[in-house]
């Protein structure tokens, strides 16, 4: 059963929740990647994470993962332009990371706007679509001679940077309340294992008196 320091534990990790900024992974092909980009997403906060699957298609590894499945929602879309769509409809600037004409450097990024931070393939980087609509181009300034990190070790020195001065700023970021009620009854479910049947018995019981 669900015991008190775990519900406990909920309200303490949800206070730090936030859908300001959402990550977004666009068919990266190496499965580790996915659940890597998921994991950081957990640790810093970043409750939605979206993923296209126009070409491939994914499986969480829940070894890479180390739990984070049970608490980061994911969105899958099977085309760039429904992603994109949906997400411009619930009010988030697209933001591709990828060196640009018209980039920003990493602590130079303007945190106040709700952003769509979207990361490419390991070799072949953002579609064309995607930075065809792009709003806005972000970057992290490197100084040595490899041109490009792994997109899980971009994805987390991204999230970290973005996520910490957003909890230091006075923008209102965290979750609504009722977005932690239901965050708090799905994660209850989450965490426990037979959590279908146990509702089942409970509605059943209800239905009799």
């Amino acid at each position: 059963m669900l015991t008190e320091n775990r519900k406990e534990r909920f309200e303490q990790v949800l206070a730090h929740r936030s859908n300001h900024f959402t990550v977004v992974i666009e068919d990266v092909f190496q499965l580790h990647n996915t659940s890597a980009v998921m994991r950081s997403c957990e640790v810093f906060g970043i409750q939605q994470l979206n993923v296209i699957e126009e070409r491939y298609t994914k499986s969480i590894d829940k070894e890479i993962a180390m739990g984070a499945q049970k608490w980061v929602d994911v969105n899958r879309y099977n085309s760039i332009t429904n992603c994109i769509s949906d997400l411009k409809n619930k009010g988030y600037q697209i933001i591709a990371t990828t060196p640009h004409h018209d980039d920003c450097e990493l602590d130079d990024f303007d945190i106040t706007q709700p952003s769509a931070l979207f990361f490419g393939t390991e070799k072949e980087g953002l579609s064309a679509e995607v930075l065809q609509k792009a709003d806005g181009f972000l970057k992290i300034p490197m100084v040595g001679f490899t041109e490009s990190l792994n997109i899980s070790v971009s994805a987390a020195i991204i999230i970290q940077n973005l996520m910490s001065r957003l909890r230091k700023s006075d923008i209102p970021w965290q979750l609504s309340e009722q977005e932690i009620l239901e965050k708090r009854m799905q994660w209850a479910k989450n965490s426990i294992k037979d959590s279908k049947r146990i509702e089942e018995w409970y509605h059943t019981e209800n239905k009799t008196k």
